[in-house]
């Protein structure tokens, strides 16, 4: 008896890194969109005004420790809502930032993140499908 079964796709590295990524955002910006009065929206970390959290043109997920490393690529405390022109246009608006990493977390946890920024991790694929869940 041969049944037919649909060919299961493999997940490459890439795909998987990808997903992560996607919903480690999405998690980010919902997290940080709970702290904003006006709903669906969230101020950014470094210059304080409303973005929509979700859709075309919302804030993004924002890193402190630019590089994007993968020690810290997924670090909740290295990671919140940013507007797109503090991102990118000026890379991550670094003194404002650092200034509220300093009023949220301490010097201590700053320092923590820089410890583990060093690290040299590796992730598989069950790694990445894991942070995506």
């Amino acid at each position: 008896m041969n049944k037919s079964f649909p060919k299961l796709k493999k997940i490459t590295l890439t795909n998987a890194k990808k997903r992560a990524n996607k919903a480690f955002s999405l998690y980010v910006r919902t997290r940080d969109a709970q702290n904003c009065p006006m709903e669906g929206e969230l101020y950014c970390i470094t210059c304080e005004k409303p973005y929509p959290a979700f859709g075309v043109g919302c804030a993004q997920a924002g890193h402190f420790l630019p590089g994007r490393h993968p020690s810290v690529l997924f670090d909740e405390r290295n990671t919140h809502g940013q507007c797109w022109n503090c991102n990118l246009n000026l890379k991550g608006n670094w003194v404002k930032y650092y200034a509220k990493m300093i009023y949220l977390y301490g010097q201590k946890t700053i320092d923590e993140l820089i410890e583990l920024d060093k690290k040299d991790v590796h992730y598989k694929v069950e790694d990445y499908l894991k942070i995506e869940k």
